[in-house]
């Protein structure tokens, strides 16, 4: 008869299954635990680190990514609930960018912005931050402060005051709709 007190302690190996994501415009094939969270994924099997794990309860925003066009934080979301889906982090905002136009060597114009306005410090936020803000800007490319302050309420910085993360945020959308970028 089972459960021994053996059974009960053992941990049972639970086979890995293949997702299929599409990650900053490139295809990825994947074989994932079920119980993974996609930070985990993103961080560990696709080495893209930008994507920070600031609290491990989702209340930070440190791990905010892109899921099918949505700012999402990726610790609240498993890694074969992405599968099919396309996967925008902050690696990828920049990529294949210019240099030139007055913008630092291949920044984003809301990343630009934010090195500009002073809209970081130690940086660790950074990415979520820009990441929320490039939502928000998406839904609405001329957000006043207090959209500002909405849109990245679930996103915290230790290190600086809020209004030069504001200010970053409204230049950059200032920048991008200059520039027509997305």
């Amino acid at each position: 008869m089972s459960g021994g007190a053996e059974e009960i302690g053992a941990t049972a190996s639970i086979a890995p299954i293949a997702i299929h994501l599409t990650v900053n415009g490139s295809p990825e094939v994947l074989e994932v635990e079920p119980r993974r969270l996609l930070v985990d994924v993103l961080r560990e099997d696709l080495d893209l680190t930008g994507t920070k794990v600031g609290c491990d309860t989702s209340q930070c925003g440190a791990c905010t990514i892109h899921l099918d066009g949505r700012a999402v934080k990726a610790c609240t979301v498993l890694a074969v609930q992405a599968d099919g889906s396309s996967v925008d982090t902050i690696e990828g905002v920049a990529a294949g960018r210019p240099v030139g136009a007055g913008l630092e060597p291949g920044l984003h114009p809301m990343q630009a912005a934010f090195v500009e306005h002073h809209g970081l410090q130690c940086g660790f936020c950074t990415p979520g931050m820009i990441m929320a803000a490039l939502d928000l800007v998406g839904r609405s490319p001329e957000p006043d402060g207090d959209e500002v302050r909405a849109a990245i309420h679930g996103n915290f910085c230790r290190c600086t005051g809020y209004q030069s993360i504001v200010e970053s945020i409204q230049a950059g959308a200032a920048a991008m709709r200059a520039e027509g970028a997305s």
